[in-house]
């Protein structure tokens, strides 16, 4: 063998050796990158789906705990308010009870001192035969009178710092400050005008409104005091002279 043909030979070897050291890179080369994609997409593929696992198991984690957050919430809400409303209510109810029954008690004691007394000091009859006065003592000077007739209250005279009186169907009534009631019958003049009374009094009676009328009471010494309706009759007692002037301007006077 020539040394042409040994050289030859030997580069179609080397050509040999590198095409299929070449080939060999290029299926390394392609299995790596077909490896690399299939890991990709395998790996693509679980991190993808883990992913979503993962964020749909935190999404429904945090919406059940937001659910159970606001249902915690709701019920929270409805008991502390059903417990509020049930704490108030039974608050409220025995706080007004309680100033109810407080209330009561101060407006009996109230009646008691200033109202009506249990019952009267004493039962007068009166000058017509028929009634009588049933007189309580509400207090110092402080007195009442009911006129009673078969059973029923006729009228009402009571002393606040004065004497009172009433015309009774021409019957005169008066209550003084130290509860005596005096009743008399007839005897009345119909004012206005100037009318001798009994105990040598002069009444002047004037109409100053509906229903209001005044009475000067003159003595001696001029005017001793003054009488004036006001929605109601009235009385005094002048020195053991009793006088009535009613709404109607009639007055009377009986020693």
């Amino acid at each position: 063998m020539s040394s042409s043909t040994t050289v030859r030979t030997a580069r179609r070897r080397t050509l040999r050796v590198a095409a299929a050291a070449l080939v060999a890179v290029a299926g390394l080369t392609l299995t790596a990158c077909s490896g690399s994609d299939a890991g990709g997409a395998k790996s693509a593929g679980p991190a993808g789906a883990g992913t979503a696992v993962e964020s749909s198991g935190t999404g429904s984690s945090t919406g059940a705990q937001g659910s159970n957050a606001q249902a915690n919430t709701k019920a929270d809400v409805k008991t502390d308010t059903k417990a509020d409303v049930k704490t108030d209510a039974k608050t409220d109810a025995k706080t007004g009870t309680k100033t109810g029954a407080m209330g009561e008690q101060s407006g009996s004691a109230h009646a008691g001192s200033g109202g009506t007394a249990a019952s009267p000091v004493r039962t007068q009859r009166l000058a017509d035969g028929i009634s009588k006065a049933e007189i309580y003592q509400l207090g110092d000077q402080h007195y009442r009178a009911k006129i009673v007739a078969r059973g029923s209250v006729l009228a009402t005279l009571e002393t606040k710092g004065h004497d009172d009186g009433l015309d009774a169907n021409d019957m005169f009534i008066t209550l003084t400050l130290d509860g005596q009631v005096h009743s008399w019958m007839g005897g009345g003049h119909q004012g206005p005008g100037t009318f001798t009374l009994a105990g040598g009094w002069t009444a002047k009676v004037t109409k100053i409104g509906e229903l209001r009328y005044r009475a000067q009471i003159i003595g001696h010494d001029g005017v001793a005091a003054t009488l004036e309706t006001n929605q109601h009759d009235t009385g005094l007692n002048a020195n053991g002279i009793y006088i009535v002037l009613s709404t109607g301007g009639v007055i009377s006077a009986h020693a």
